[in-house]
């Protein structure tokens, strides 16, 4: 048993599966673990369950909550807990000053927060050794949605990729595979001529309309509103749209469905399809990154 976290205390706030099993790994790597959020029954042995943020906060050198992170109000991403995991100022004026904090993507206020108390806000969810991996999970499930909402074979479908960042180079990978004919949607000029090495044909977004009358299967992985009353208007009545970006997506879903297009939002994919393989690639990276952060704040920590 690997003893590189010892002695550090870590609060764990929150989460799904995908925590759970990282709780599991920084256990076993000596570190002092509190969990709020989750029932006793699902707590590894040697990590304490705790009722409350403000308890888990209580000394703690390390903060982690889950990818999605908080609502507006604050409110943490727990699925195992039927009361509200709330985060608050409070709660985060309990950890000594430069802690670690873990997030996914941080809202403003918790921003604010940590510049307030001087605390350090790591946000992980664009880190290429978790983004990268979880891209599959990610092109594993929305193809899961593809093949269960439309009525034909991937195989010979004519399927459009939005977005050629981590998740589409995956996606579009996988559909090619799977033996469909690919067109990827992209404004960088270097992601286009990727795709055409590939074997995708490549398009700008002036082309949206027509690539809509055309297509099959639209898969959105763009932040922004992309596809829009406009571009829908004219859209092959059988396209299923599966938009992966974050909420709200990239889809005006008003408007598909007032054209009758079936349009799915289906951010978080990883953690609803592969809870198991997504705590891992957490299990292996968050460590890491604990030790690096710690290291970097003056405590010189080495993995073994």
């Amino acid at each position: 048993m690997s003893s590189v976290l010892s002695g550090i205390k870590i609060a764990v706030l929150g989460g799904d599966d995908r925590e759970a099993i990282l709780v599991h790994e920084l256990v076993k790597m000596g570190a002092t673990v509190t969990v709020a959020g989750f029932p006793r029954d699902m707590v590894c042995h040697g990590a304490l369950p705790v009722n409350t943020v403000e308890d888990a906060c209580k000394e703690a050198e390390v903060v982690i909550m889950p990818l999605p992170g908080t609502n507006p109000e604050g409110v943490i991403r727990a699925v195992y807990t039927e009361e509200p995991l709330l985060l608050t100022y409070s709660a985060l004026q309990m950890l000594p000053a430069h802690a670690l904090v873990i997030i996914g993507s941080a809202r403003p206020y918790l921003k604010e927060w940590c510049e307030t108390l001087n605390l350090s806000l790591l946000e992980i969810a664009e880190i290429d050794e978790i983004a990268i991996p979880n891209s599959i999970p990610t092109a594993e499930g929305a193809l899961q949605i593809a093949i269960m909402e439309s009525r034909i074979t991937i195989h010979g479908s004519k399927s459009c990729v939005i977005g050629f960042g981590r998740v589409g180079i995956t996606l579009a990978r996988c559909l090619k595979a799977l033996g469909a004919e690919v067109t990827v949607v992209a404004r960088n000029q270097g992601q286009l001529a990727r795709a055409q090495e590939m074997g995708c044909r490549r398009a700008e977004y002036d082309q949206l309309k027509q690539i809509m009358k055309d297509s099959d299967l639209v898969f959105n992985t763009v932040p922004a509103l992309v596809l829009t009353a406009e571009s829908l208007k004219h859209a092959n009545p059988n396209m299923v749209v599966i938009d992966l970006a974050t909420q709200p997506g990239g889809t005006d879903f008003e408007a598909a469905n007032n054209f009758g297009l079936k349009a799915i939002l289906a951010p978080g994919l990883p953690g609803k399809v592969a809870p198991v393989t997504s705590g891992k690639i957490l299990a292996e990276v968050v460590p890491r990154l604990i030790v690096q952060e710690m290291s970097r704040l003056g405590e010189p920590l080495l993995l073994d």
